[in-house]
């Protein structure tokens, strides 16, 4: 776009707690970090929440879409044929030019196939990549794919390799990205066929800076920057630390509570919990990146606030300056070259 500062669009009606937290975090990211922002959803439910926030920024507009994809909705179907959706109005911006990226909370799989039909791929990537952002170890490590695909080729995840290594790169600033491949061992002889196929891909990609394989209890620990797997996996292993972090909360929250000698050295580590609860806190990087599809599309988590909100319009925002589109393209058809190469993969 001719616009100096780009424009995102985003998904009013997204997420578990829109409009209400969306809006909010819109205005805060339009009143603290002068993102143009363009509202999509019934205008009606949209400028009452706007008028909860105080004195509307100029960096916000609505755009008006009075159909609303819900959570539990086919999300093929939804995407084509509720053409007045939230999500597909958003798509159809950026499609048009009319904003340079898209932020949804919303129906990922509606997002998904939506990105596909109006944005079309990117050539040379055959399958798009759900990404997901693990703030684990003190530095952000990405994943993928994380839910896109659950049955995949060798050459899809040495597509996802590139997407994530040129995303890291522009958008993070991760000099000569460490991409590392999910197994269930270091050697390259370990894991099923797709590991061994996916590795001798990853292994003569001269452009990629790839270490090998990690493990299951390597995702948390910084080694890699880039994480692929095939996204049946790649949802699990999400799922699944979800699931043990929030466990873990609730025990360390249960034992201090429930005994009164645990209060005071609680109290006194408070300070230093949330340190860490904010170095990993995953609201501080907003949403992931749809990869592999002719356009900046961001998903959020459906749980997402006001902060990730926020954070995800920050990130999107950094994609476009950076030109991270642009760079998509020579890694993908990088890795097309890799791909159709003599050997084994294809």
């Amino acid at each position: 776009m001719a616009a100096s500062e780009p424009v995102i669009a985003l998904d009013a009606m997204g997420g578990d707690h829109a409009p209400q937290e969306i809006v909010k975090g819109a205005v805060l990211a339009a009143r603290d970090l002068g993102i143009q922002v363009a509202l999509v959803g019934p205008p009606a439910l949209v400028e009452e929440e706007l008028a909860k926030e105080g004195p509307r920024p100029e960096g916000i507009r609505l755009v008006e879409a009075s159909e609303v994809i819900a959570m539990d909705e086919h999300p093929a179907q939804a995407a084509r044929h509720k053409k007045n959706s939230s999500i597909v109005v958003g798509l159809k911006l950026l499609k048009q030019g009319e904003a340079d990226a898209f932020v949804s909370a919303g129906n990922t799989g509606a997002v998904l196939a939506g990105s596909i039909m109006y944005l079309g791929r990117v050539r040379g990537i055959e399958r798009p990549s759900l990404v997901a952002l693990l703030p684990l170890s003190g530095r952000l490590t990405l994943l993928l794919d994380v839910g896109a695909n659950a049955d995949c080729k060798p050459k899809y995840l040495l597509q996802f390799a590139e997407m994530g290594s040129a995303y890291m790169e522009r958008v993070w600033k991760v000099e000569r990205p460490r991409v590392a491949l999910l197994s269930i061992g270091e050697e390259e002889t370990k894991g099923n066929l797709l590991a061994q196929e996916a590795y001798a891909l990853l292994k003569k990609a001269s452009h990629l800076n790839f270490i090998g394989n990690v493990e299951g209890r390597d995702v948390a620990s910084g080694v890699a920057d880039v994480i692929v797997t095939d996204g049946f996996t790649g949802n699990v292993v999400v799922k699944t630390m979800e699931g043990i972090a929030a466990f873990i909360k609730g025990q360390l929250e249960g034992a201090i509570r429930s005994r009164w000698y645990y209060w005071l050295p609680g109290l006194a580590l408070r300070g230093a919990f949330r340190g860490v609860q904010k170095r990993t806190d995953p609201r501080e990087y907003g949403a992931g990146p749809l990869l592999g599809v002719k356009g900046l599309v961001f998903v959020g988590h459906g749980r997402s606030d006001a902060v990730a909100i926020k954070s995800a319009l920050r990130v999107a925002r950094e994609a476009v300056v950076s030109g991270m589109l642009e760079a998509m393209r020579p890694s993908a058809e990088a890795g097309e070259a890799v791909a159709e190469a003599p050997g084994k993969g294809a």
